[in-house]
């Protein structure tokens, strides 16, 4: 493998931040990452826990700011008020030159990416201009070997940091739920589909009565195993690419054939008048 020639991060501003909460374990550990990087590290996240958020702004109400720390903020908002506090507010006079996110406890895998706050962070940050990471844990039941992102997260963001940065793209980085010892390699792969969906779950409350719980993904067998849940099953760390932009594109000439003739009623009778 030919050697990928570092940029180097030291005096990069650094933006860290998550959807598990200030005070997550999580957080630690990618604080302690960046700033083995860079001497310009900024930690503002959520005050509380915003797991599935996903790409949620609060605007019904003001948003609470606190300072507990040097560059350390908590913000009572979602992941995404994190990012758009930090950089539009917070920290004015230089915008971050790199946003992480995470690390998530739990997987970001697949369809996860439409409901994670983890992701929202980066994606945020894509949206304004600057190059997001997002790191997620996967895990086994209660088991989390954090040790595992610890270990790979630095390598991965010098590489991936280095050279240019595609417009409004983030990178969605997981951990496979193993040793750092037992990690077979890293894989970059496509956004993958699980067999099977979300459940729904009847629970008793303490009362005894019947409440609804939406619960985990019965498993995590993909659709296609050339994909991130592939790679995470091969006890690979995944590496997966995602735009902001949503469009799909081949589909654009087939709607648009499709609706061509439609015109406003409105606009059909005044014709007519005229």
């Amino acid at each position: 493998m030919p050697k990928v020639p570092l940029k180097d991060l030291s005096n990069a501003r650094i933006l860290v931040s998550n959807d598990d909460g200030i005070h997550a374990p999580g957080l630690k550990i990618l604080e302690r990452v960046a700033r083995s990087l860079s001497k310009d590290v900024w930690v503002i996240a959520p005050e509380a826990e915003q797991s599935g958020a996903s790409h949620g702004l609060t605007l019904r109400r003001p948003l609470p700011l606190h300072k507990i720390g040097p560059k350390r903020f908590a913000v009572g908002g979602t992941p995404s008020d994190c990012v758009l506090m930090a950089v539009k507010h917070i920290i004015m006079d230089r915008a971050p030159d790199l946003v992480l996110s995470g690390v998530n406890r739990g997987a970001n895998l697949g369809e996860d990416v439409f409901y994670s706050g983890t992701v929202a962070a980066a994606r945020e940050a894509a949206l304004l201009g600057i190059p997001s990471i997002a790191f997620s844990q996967v895990r086994k039941g209660d088991t989390l070997h954090w040790k595992t992102a610890e270990k790979f997260a630095p390598e991965i963001i010098r590489r991936l940091y280095t050279g240019s940065w595609p417009k409004s793209i983030l990178m969605n980085v997981n951990f496979p739920p193993i040793p750092p010892e037992q990690v077979t390699g890293v894989k970059v792969a496509p956004q993958g589909r699980r067999l099977e969906h979300t459940q729904i779950k009847r629970i008793k409350d303490p009362a005894g009565r019947d409440m609804l719980w939406i619960g985990d993904f019965p498993t995590d067998d993909p659709q296609d195993p050339n994909t991130d849940l592939g790679a995470i099953l091969e006890n690979m760390v995944s590496v997966t690419p995602l735009e902001c932009d949503s469009t799909d594109m081949p589909s654009l000439p087939q709607a648009a054939a499709k609706l061509s003739d439609l015109k406003p009623a409105k606009a059909a009778r005044k014709r007519a008048a005229g």
